[in-house]
């Protein structure tokens, strides 16, 4: 091979090895952290239910479904589900979620504080103490920055938050440190530093495709030290030994 090759390797090596030597290190780190980390306990499947089994038979619900139906013109399904002990009929439509009191047909109250911090320590599997609940008109990027949304926080440990429908209560999702460190180190591995979610982004391209170059560099390099050992032609001399 042309020794200008290996010349042009050496130095587009050394200087691909200076531009991605942090990058490299963040995604090994990242890989390792992510890799050690559970699923489920990244999710907080241990921390907490999303949802708990409805204890009411359809005989709880006497409210009148046409007169609830009636009100739409599209409906999209309807669900029979509870919110600590009251029975409640959820209509999807094209408009939205709307929630009615199973007994009564009427529409659902919104839930007090007192309610919502009830139905989070009804979902936990842990013993942990409320440390604080607020209801958020945006919540935080951990719960996609949702709105009117409320935030349950935890004592433990692991500094559970438990994030719950404002209208309805119902648990939209469980956050902990776990999840954040994985987060964080997720946002490193994908070079997105904004939303964490676009793995498609021009920066992440741009660094892959010059990790590829710095290993074919360092192939090219590596054949530069390689050397082909010619047999020595045996002579009738070395025969006669």
């Amino acid at each position: 091979m042309n020794k200008r090759v290996f010349k042009y390797a050496r130095k587009g090596h050394k200087w691909l090895g200076y531009l991605l030597a942090i990058q490299l290190f963040f995604w090994l780190l990242g890989g390792l952290v992510m890799s050690s980390i559970p699923l489920q306990k990244v999710h907080g499947k241990h921390l907490a239910n999303r949802s708990l089994d409805n204890p009411f038979t359809l005989h709880d619900y006497p409210a009148s479904l046409d007169q609830i139906t009636k009100q739409f013109q599209q409906i999209d399904s309807i669900q029979y589900r509870h919110f600590l002990t009251t029975p409640i009929i959820e209509v999807t439509t094209n408009k939205g979620v709307f929630n009615f009191d199973g007994q009564s047909g009427r529409a659902m109250s919104t839930p007090t504080k007192t309610e919502i911090i009830a139905n989070a320590n009804a979902h936990l599997l842990i013993k942990a103490d409320v440390a604080g609940a607020q209801l958020l008109e945006k919540g935080a990027r951990e719960v996609g920055h949702r709105s009117n949304v409320w935030q349950v926080s935890y004592n433990d440990w692991l500094n559970t938050t438990v994030y719950l429908e404002g209208d309805s209560g119902k648990v939209i999702t469980v956050r902990s440190t776990l999840w954040r460190i994985f987060d964080f180190f997720w946002m490193l591995h994908i070079m997105d530093y904004d939303e964490r979610e676009n793995f498609n982004n021009p920066l992440l391209i741009s660094f892959a495709a010059s990790s590829v170059l710095f290993c074919i560099t360092g192939i090219i390099l590596l054949l530069q030290n390689v050397r082909i050992r010619r047999r020595k032609p045996i002579t009738r001399a070395d025969q006669s030994k």
